[in-house]
């Protein structure tokens, strides 16, 4: 069977992410553990790849970035467009590059970060989502690539670096507001729980109910495969309901305009028949007919804070991991009233 990184690292008492490095002879690493890779090499006869080597000084240095597959919700969510500004700001100040990578399937964009990783520019990845299952994520670690999570990590989640965040708290205060307002019949809804926002946000949600005596009733939680942009049956039914409910924690801002479309449909007003809270405050809150109380999870720092942490530790590989919580607040607008006792 042949050599891997992670058998050099393993040998070696590193990560895969520092052999990486020193087979690109970057300068971050000291001599002591440089000279300790390369007896690991030696004792396990690897030889590094063709595209590992030369002088780091004399290349460009690049980050990857990977946005979720999708045919085109990352084109289309302003909460990726924002966080990228973050992390662009923070690389145009420390001299990186950042490559963007994304595509309609997981295949795809494995072959991207392939390409873009045999090129042997690459000092690491931000991923832009989590979810509970990720082959890329498992390419990273097999390549021993340096990465960094936005959102919580589902595997290694002692050694990687997550940029987050407290969805569940932000979820159960979300549900909060609106109980304070007098709303006893609160339903959810939201997207994929395989990402793992979503289903800590849905999480917090029902937290909420329970803690406030309120029943988790059947059908109230409704979640769409990705972003929506035409009908949701499922949305319909729960608003044509006998005891439909009087207020909506939606997970995102792009679901909650889609509500707010579908309730004008009905001949439901927002927020006289329904209100509604949601999650982000992209402009998407502020440009809705009524405009949407929403909560701002600050996705420019989540950016920036993301491509700090990369750059530090590529720069420097003895850092500890770190999972960093980025402060969310409540954005108050039209969307929601209170009910009169």
């Amino acid at each position: 069977m042949a050599v891997t990184i992670k058998d050099v690292a393993a040998l070696a008492g590193v990560s895969p992410s520092t052999v990486s490095r020193v087979c690109n002879d970057n300068p971050s690493i000291s001599r002591d553990t440089r000279e300790k890779v390369r007896r690991a090499m030696a004792q396990l006869h690897y030889e590094p790849p063709a595209s590992a080597g030369g002088s780091a000084s004399q290349k460009a240095r690049q980050i990857g970035v990977i946005l979720p597959p999708s045919p085109r919700t990352a084109y289309e969510n302003p909460f990726y467009l924002e966080t990228l500004r973050g992390i662009s700001q923070l690389c145009n100040q420390r001299q990186y590059a950042a490559a963007i990578v994304t595509g309609q399937d997981e295949g795809e964009i494995l072959r991207a970060l392939q390409n873009l990783n045999q090129s042997g520019l690459l000092e690491g990845v931000i991923l832009l989502y989590a979810k509970a299952e990720d082959k890329i994520v498992d390419y990273l670690c097999e390549a021993g690539l340096l990465y960094v999570v936005v959102g919580k990590a589902n595997q290694l989640t002692v050694q990687t670096v997550c940029i987050d965040n407290d969805n569940l708290s932000a979820g159960r205060e979300a549900a909060d507001y609106l109980w304070q307002l007098g709303h006893r019949r609160i339903a959810y809804l939201g997207c994929d729980t395989s990402f793992l926002y979503s289903a800590d946000r849905k999480a917090g949600y029902q937290l909420s109910l329970l803690q406030h005596g309120l029943p988790l009733l059947p059908g109230y939680c409704v979640e769409a495969e990705e972003f929506l942009s035409s009908d949701f049956p499922a949305l319909r039914e729960l608003l044509e309901r006998e005891e439909r409910p009087t207020a909506v924690v939606a997970s995102d801002d792009i679901l909650a305009a889609v509500l707010e479309r579908t309730c004008m449909q009905l001949g439901l007003s927002v927020p006289e028949d329904v209100s509604v809270i949601s999650f982000n405050n992209s402009p998407f809150a502020q440009f809705t007919p009524v405009q949407l109380t929403s909560v701002d999870i600050n996705s420019f720092q989540l950016g920036f804070e993301a491509a700090s942490q990369l750059i530090g530790h590529a720069e420097d590989p003895n850092l500890l991991a770190a999972r960093v919580i980025i402060p969310h607040r409540i954005v108050e607008r039209r969307s929601c009233r209170r009910l009169e006792a």
